[in-house]
């Protein structure tokens, strides 16, 4: 029997309080043609047990990135989760709480967010950070909507291997706000400079750049910062933060606005989500920041403690004023990346991304010796990397499945002009023999086949 919360003599007391007499009349204001006029197509209801026994059935069916050996990134990154994030976040007080509006209940909660966002600023190099963002592309619209905002100025202008997704959720964005976005094309890897030059005017609100871009090459963001400035526009860098534990910030190389996803740092693949949007931002834009940001101060009787503050979202001023209309709080992801960089420490996030480099440099060592594969391009990289193949990479890919090895991502699937290129991934937990494998299995091909 399916299961319902309320027995048929509550059923007619509350149906006799609204003078109906059955709940078909709770239904009368959607036209008759509208409804259904049949039962729902579902199976009969089953013992709970029975249930359960299904359910994990169907999740057997279910390869996860544990079973199977990663070598896929493209904006979800498969890095060691310390065990003590899953026990921390997995606390009741933390992930039952949602918005900390009531200071003097929330504390904890505050002061973890407060403590995110000194993170996220010493990281990124910028004077002030929100907690939070929906994820990376929601972050690179927000960041556009700023700069426009700033500037009073409607053309955005950004790089074509920013994140096609988040490329997609900025143009979603920018549409209804009549703000002109204009694309830089790319050369050997990495954003083009004459292209840039070829588009940036003085009516320029910001420019958009991943770094590492979509591709894997390291961006050169002192360079585009300079270009933006001097015509009046902003920087808005879309970055790793794993990257930021041996790279220049993006604040010290002159970005006004540092944005990317924080499911890098101790946050799991999770079938795409959810992850955790980050912004940080100079200080002279503070008050145009979305999301939340958590102040500290003292009480009368001189105590520490913390506040939202500077709150600029319409459930707290007049919708058209606001900031961004953003509502949710990432708080518990944001306390994961949190922890996991408690954990680490400066030096440990540079471990990690010195492995990466030394990992992936590996990678592309044993590769390139494969007959018909080439490493793509020779710009700098910190763990993805792009492979050109004479074989078809769903074959490749096919090949690699077979073997308990998920490949990487077919870029022409984004870039028509980059068929036949592969891009790779390969983070800090892959080991030298499983790398060694890749090639065994990905050479293991005929000419003829």
């Amino acid at each position: 029997m399916p299961y319902f919360p309320h027995t048929k003599i509550e059923e007619k007391a509350m149906l006799e309080s609204m003078s109906l007499t059955s709940t078909d009349e709770l239904f009368l204001d959607i036209p008759a043609k509208l409804r259904l006029k049949k039962e729902l197509d579902l199976p009969s209801g089953l013992p709970e047990k029975t249930a359960w026994d299904k359910v994990h059935k169907l999740a057997a069916e279910n390869i996860n990135a544990n079973q199977y050996v990663s070598y896929l990134g493209a904006g979800a990154y498969q890095h060691y989760q310390p065990k003590a994030v899953g026990h921390i976040i997995s606390r009741s007080e933390f992930y039952t709480a949602y918005t900390p509006y009531q200071p003097e209940i929330s504390q904890g909660t505050l002061q973890a967010i407060f403590e995110y966002q000194t993170m996220m600023c010493e990281l990124t190099g910028m004077d002030v950070a929100n907690a939070s963002l929906y994820d990376g592309a929601t972050a690179v619209a927000e960041g556009a909507l700023i700069a426009a905002e700033a500037t009073r100025r409607n053309t955005i202008i950004v790089s074509s291997l920013v994140h096609p997704e988040y490329r997609e959720t900025l143009e979603t964005y920018l549409h209804g706000r009549g703000i002109e976005i204009q694309v830089i094309p790319h050369t050997a890897g990495i954003t083009s400079k004459k292209g840039l030059a070829n588009l940036l005017q003085d009516n320029v609100a910001g420019i958009i750049i991943q770094s590492p871009n979509f591709l894997g090459s390291i961006e050169d963001l002192g360079y585009f910062a300079e270009q933006a400035h001097s015509h009046g526009a902003m920087l808005v860098a879309c970055v790793d933060p794993i990257s930021l534990g041996v790279l220049e910030s993006p604040g010290s190389l002159g970005a006004d606005i540092a944005v990317g996803d924080g499911q890098s740092l101790g946050l799991p693949l999770s079938f795409g989500g959810p992850y955790l949007g980050f912004m940080a931002v100079k200080e002279k834009n503070l008050r145009r920041i979305p999301g939340r940001i958590v102040g500290k101060t003292v009480d009368r009787l001189g105590r520490e403690g913390f506040v939202l503050t500077l709150q600029a979202r319409e459930q707290h001023i007049r919708r058209e004023k606001a900031s961004s209309n953003i509502c949710s709080n990432q708080a518990l992801c944001a306390l994961a990346a949190t922890t996991y960089l408690s954990l680490l420490g400066p030096g440990g996030l540079k471990e990690v991304g010195e492995q990466c480099i030394a990992k992936s440099n590996y990678a592309k060592e044993v590769l390139s010796k494969l007959p018909g594969v080439k490493i793509a391009y020779s710009s700098p990289t910190l763990q993805e990397f792009v492979v050109s193949t004479e074989e078809e990479p769903d074959k490749i890919n096919k090949r690699l499945w077979k073997a308990g090895i998920l490949g990487g991502l077919d870029l022409g699937r984004y870039y028509p002009k980059l068929r036949n290129h592969i891009l790779l991934c390969v983070t800090e937990i892959r080991t030298r023999a499983e790398i060694d494998n890749l090639a065994q299995i990905w050479g293991n091909w005929q000419w003829n086949s």
